[in-house]
């Protein structure tokens, strides 16, 4: 138990490591091509650090354990809109684009929205087909953003450096490299310590995999608001919820169809209820910005969501 305790700390400072250089590698990436910082957070980044969670869900699929796959990406869109979004907006108010509040916004939510009405529908299975239709419309939106990549940009200040193009390849890649090995190791020794206190699959699934495999956004997205980067940071995490959905979950079925059977229809409706607060939020006060409040507002609903899991996992431990 003491060398888990270890691990998850060498995990953590990996972390933070990673997501220095990766903020600094991308915006210096954005700042070379002529793109704007959401683009590349909603690509480079936002698909880098949802590679934790790709892994697994796609072995939980692998092994059939349709709970791990689909647990794991609901909680981690879950953790990313209401914690990462929160904590980043508390920091630094987050700057919205006409193209986030018309497009990237709305497809958020339409796409967790479609999530449901495929897992729910019939005999609660997102089936291969299913899988085909979430991967092609992550190809298309994908093909979109980069169609328009250079037609919207925000002023956000700059402090990154204008490095080499294959340095700031090499900072992306290593900061991918050490947020990926440093979530790993604290997914395994949060994972072993919660299984020592005898918690359900299903929890471990929400509240320890998704954090743990969220913790490159969260730590991404922290370090970007620190450095002024507002627009990387949301493009993290709406990158990170539709990769999560549409590839990973996608993926997933197509390897064999994810069974909706046990998952908690309360579990479906804070995914929903997330991403419908997220479009208010720009359509409220400055709807030119996802303001401090917002930021209180998200993080304390995930607050009261992970306490009612705790309450609940404690419950059955003590039945």
């Amino acid at each position: 138990m003491f060398l888990d305790v270890i691990l998850l700390l060498l995990g953590l400072g990996l972390i933070v490591a990673g997501a220095e250089a990766l903020v600094d590698g991308s915006s210096s990436i954005a700042r070379r091509l002529g793109v704007s910082e959401f683009v590349i957070g909603l690509t480079i980044v936002g698909m880098g650090t949802s590679a934790p969670e790709m892994v697994v869900s796609f072995i939980g699929a692998a092994q059939g354990n349709a709970d791990v796959a689909v647990g794991n990406v609901i909680g981690s869109n879950i953790f990313n809109t209401l914690l990462i979004l929160g904590v980043t907006a508390m920091i630094l108010p987050i700057p919205i684009t006409k193209a986030n509040r018309r497009i990237d916004i709305p497809v958020n939510i339409a796409v967790a929205v479609l999530l449901v009405v495929l897992g729910l529908a019939g005999e609660r299975v997102l089936s291969r087909l299913d899988g085909i239709i979430l991967i092609v419309l992550f190809a298309g939106y994908m093909a979109f953003q980069f169609i328009n990549a250079r037609k919207e940009t925000v002023d956000e200040p700059s402090d990154s450096k204008k490095r080499n193009i294959f340095v700031s390849i090499l900072f992306i890649l290593g900061g991918l490299a050490a947020l990926i090995f440093g979530g790993r190791l604290f997914v395994d020794s949060a994972t072993e310590l919660a299984y020592y206190i005898g918690v359900s699959d299903k929890f471990i699934a929400i509240t320890v995999l998704a954090g743990g495999t969220s913790l490159p956004e969260l730590a991404t997205c922290i370090v970007a608001a620190v450095k002024k980067k507002g627009q990387l940071a949301l493009g993290n995490i709406i990158g990170s919820n539709l990769f999560n959905i549409l590839l990973i979950l996608g993926g997933s079925a197509v390897i064999t169809p994810l069974s909706f059977e046990h998952i908690d229809p309360f579990d479906i409706g804070i995914l929903l209820a997330s991403t419908l607060m997220l479009l208010l939020s720009i359509f409220t006060g400055k709807n030119s910005r996802i303001g401090r409040g917002d930021g209180i507002a998200f993080t304390l609903l995930w607050a009261l969501y992970m306490a009612f899991l705790i309450i609940m996992a404690m419950g059955r431990i003590l039945e």
